[in-house]
């Protein structure tokens, strides 16, 4: 399964629409997409995940990592994802509590 981005600004936030799998084939894909949009002064990201099927650790990692880039210039990271089973990923992680994670596009806009 392949990985594809589409990004769109709304309300001076960025989207970034996964849909996919994120894993250690794919996630570099979106570890360049992320550190492209920092470069270019772009610092509060959402993640749609909407669309994901599938997350592994080196994907964590890359939204963990993205996480410390716009946070460096201090800027957000925000996620937008409402299926159990990757919901569930960041509950056994931890990272529930590290990502500010939104039921939807609306809620994470608000």
């Amino acid at each position: 399964m392949d990985l594809t981005l589409e990004t769109r600004d709304v309300d001076g936030r960025t989207i970034v629409a996964v849909a996919g799998e994120i894993d250690v084939y794919t996630a570099p894909k979106l570890r360049d997409k992320i550190t492209e949009l920092v470069a270019a002064g772009t610092y509060h990201l959402v993640i749609d995940m909407a669309a994901v099927e599938f997350l592994d650790s080196t994907g964590l990692g890359v939204l963990v990592g993205g996480l410390k880039k716009v946070r460096a210039h201090d800027g957000s990271l925000h996620l937008i994802c409402n299926q159990d089973r990757l919901l569930k990923i960041f509950r056994i992680t931890g990272l529930a509590k590290v990502f500010v994670i939104h039921e939807s596009t609306e809620a994470a806009l608000a």
